[in-house]
């Protein structure tokens, strides 16, 4: 297998279209943003709330496996503050701050929310690019009564790496994701996904290239 790095750039780029599901926002009950290390998902829920898709925003998540080493608080107040700061107001919020994947995002998103009297029939549901198809796959098996619309912020490949979210580090945490999509769904944790073949070949090589660190052992 080659390791060039345009095999290497394509590879990624084909798992990058592959994770995003291409959902159209739509009116609905309520959102939820998960949480994570990207602060411009909490700006990309604040700007989805602000265009009056939903009258209600949840921010979900307590501290994961890559935010642990970052924060020593939820990131669900962190996104609520960013949000803040873009104009949502305060009494539109709910945290959800006990959450540490996305399984329990929904879990928990979902009981707090029932606990508070709302039963939603259409969530829009926040994440990163990379994470939409998990994110979708996870409602899909812990929330199946609900139509989830799936976004993230509306940046592409080239656009997304940042000073603080390197290329190179995004290529290995969505092949995490994508081995996740897989495993997740044999456990019964997430709704199965079909993989293309030639996603699983992309994958295949940049495996055998080196981008295993966010693999599952």
């Amino acid at each position: 297998m080659t390791n060039d790095a345009a095999t290497i750039d394509s590879d990624a780029r084909l798992i990058w279209d592959y994770h995003h599901v291409g959902h159209a926002l739509a009116a609905a009950d309520v959102i939820i943003v998960l949480g994570s290390h990207d602060t411009r998902v909490a700006e990309r829920g604040a700007d989805v709330f602000l265009a009056g898709w939903a009258p209600l925003i949840v921010f979900s998540g307590y501290l994961g496996a890559l935010t642990s080493d970052m924060w020593t608080r939820p990131e669900a107040e962190i996104f609520a503050e960013v949000a803040e700061a873009k104009g949502v107001p305060r009494d539109r919020m709910i945290l959800e701050a006990r959450a540490t994947h996305t399984g329990e995002n929904v879990s928990f998103s979902r009981a707090l929310l029932a606990e508070r009297g709302v039963h939603p029939r259409k969530v829009i549901a926040v994440q990163k690019p990379y994470m939409e198809r998990r994110t979708l796959a996870t409602f899909q098996q812990r929330w199946p009564e609900v139509e989830v619309i799936v976004t993230s912020p509306q940046l592409d490949f080239d656009t997304y790496p940042s000073d603080e979210i390197r290329r190179d580090d995004i290529i290995h945490i969505m092949m995490g994701d994508l081995q996740r999509l897989t495993v997740y769904g044999e456990k019964g944790w997430s709704a199965r996904q079909e993989i293309p073949a030639e996603v699983t070949a992309a994958y295949q090589r940049l495996s055998a290239a080196g981008y295993t660190r966010r693999l599952l052992s």
